[in-house]
């Protein structure tokens, strides 16, 4: 009995999977940043009206941000006079908060003003600034292409509102501006072993900064 020819493009290949004939995809080329994401971030601070060292980028709870803070100047005396420094390490700050240790624990030298997270894509920036948004004022810096979206408009800004970010664009030429205020009537949280920790690192990057060198 002679067999019975098959179409070619619709035989089957290995692995039980059938031929498709694919059409080339448009390459869209990545958004980039128009500058540094520190000048971005310096930029934005002063747009956002944020008076403070804008510190450079630095890794803090695993994200990267620019710190927007001021040393305060009486506490960090206090704490070099009692050889108090900087502390990183989490599980020494946890117990800073415990109500038997709380009495002695140093007082917090740093003011952070806000935290700034510079980002190509705005799923991006929102993962890093929403964990520092919960204690303070907090920001996402776009590019302006990354903003044109309808997957912004209808995705990113709902987020925003509701965690009370603000944002700001930075156009081709690295012209900033605010495209939403950030919301200051939402809940922010009391200060806890996380804010702690925080403001610990933070005031360890003001002492490293130049703009703020440790006092004598």
């Amino acid at each position: 009995m002679a067999a019975t020819p098959q179409n070619t493009e619709r035989s089957t290949v290995a692995g039980g999977a059938k031929r498709s004939r694919s059409m080339p995809s448009r390459v869209v080329p990545p958004i980039e940043l128009p500058a540094s994401v520190d000048e971005l971030a310096r930029a934005a601070a002063a747009q956002l009206g944020w008076n403070g060292v804008v510190l450079p980028e630095t890794t803090i709870l695993g994200r990267k941000v620019c710190v927007v803070a001021k040393l305060r100047t009486d506490v960090h005396a206090e704490r070099i006079a009692m050889g108090a420094g900087p502390v990183a390490d989490r599980a020494t700050v946890d117990t800073w908060t415990w109500p038997e240790l709380a009495g002695t624990a140093p007082a917090p030298a740093a003011e952070i003003v806000g935290v700034l997270v510079v980002a190509r894509h705005w799923r991006t920036a929102m993962a890093s600034a929403v964990p520092f948004a919960r204690y303070g004022e907090a920001a996402m810096v776009l590019p302006s292409p990354a903003v044109l979206t309808e997957d912004y408009v209808g995705n990113c800004l709902p987020r925003a509102r509701a965690y009370g970010l603000a944002v700001v664009t930075a156009d081709p030429n690295a012209v900033v501006d605010l495209d939403l205020e950030g919301r200051t009537e939402r809940v922010v949280l009391a200060e806890d072993p996380v804010s702690r920790l925080v403001n610990e690192l933070v005031y360890d990057h003001l002492l490293r900064t130049a703009e703020v060198p440790a006092l004598d």
